[in-house]
């Protein structure tokens, strides 16, 4: 069964002037309530259907099955979304035989920048840059699917 092992940071300093390439990326959710939640993705020109399952209890690693399907398709199924569309720019980041992928929001969750990176096992180390802020690993308010219900510009509002 494939598994997605990953880690997310908050993103504390300048990562651009390292990054080696960008993706802009529009997402939307056709289940999410609760598991498995289903996501059609745009980046670029290429586009993906995923299933992703309930993570573990330390939020580290989940069931995640991913195909590739005409943009066509994409295009209409973002159509069925619940919520809000996700938009963003995924910036690839090597660090030390590591690529961070740091994602910059925009749209109705602009202001907020999160760093992920994918690992091999859970208890995998790495070398951490310095860009690189608090650990977000397991807290569900930084998930996509989160964000897609509830968008960062609301957190704005509600602590005003």
């Amino acid at each position: 069964m494939p598994q997605e092992i990953e880690r997310k940071f908050e993103v504390k300093g300048d990562y651009k002037k390292y990054a080696v390439s960008s993706h802009r990326i529009r997402q939307g959710y056709l289940s999410m309530s609760p598991f498995p939640t289903v996501r059609v993705r745009i980046s670029d020109d290429k586009a993906y259907i995923t299933i992703k399952g309930k993570a573990t209890a330390n939020g580290l690693s989940r069931y995640e099955w991913e195909k590739e399907i005409p943009t066509v398709d994409a295009e209409e199924l973002l159509q069925l979304s619940t919520g809000y569309i996700v938009e963003k720019v995924r910036y690839i980041v090597p660090f030390n035989g590591k690529n961070f992928e740091v994602d910059e929001f925009s749209g109705d969750n602009e202001g907020l920048t999160v760093a992920e990176l994918e690992l091999e096992y859970e208890t995998e180390t790495f070398d951490r840059p310095d860009w690189l802020g608090d650990e977000l690993t397991g807290n569900k308010t930084y998930n996509n699917s989160y964000l897609a219900q509830h968008p960062y510009r609301s957190w704005e509002a509600q602590s005003l």
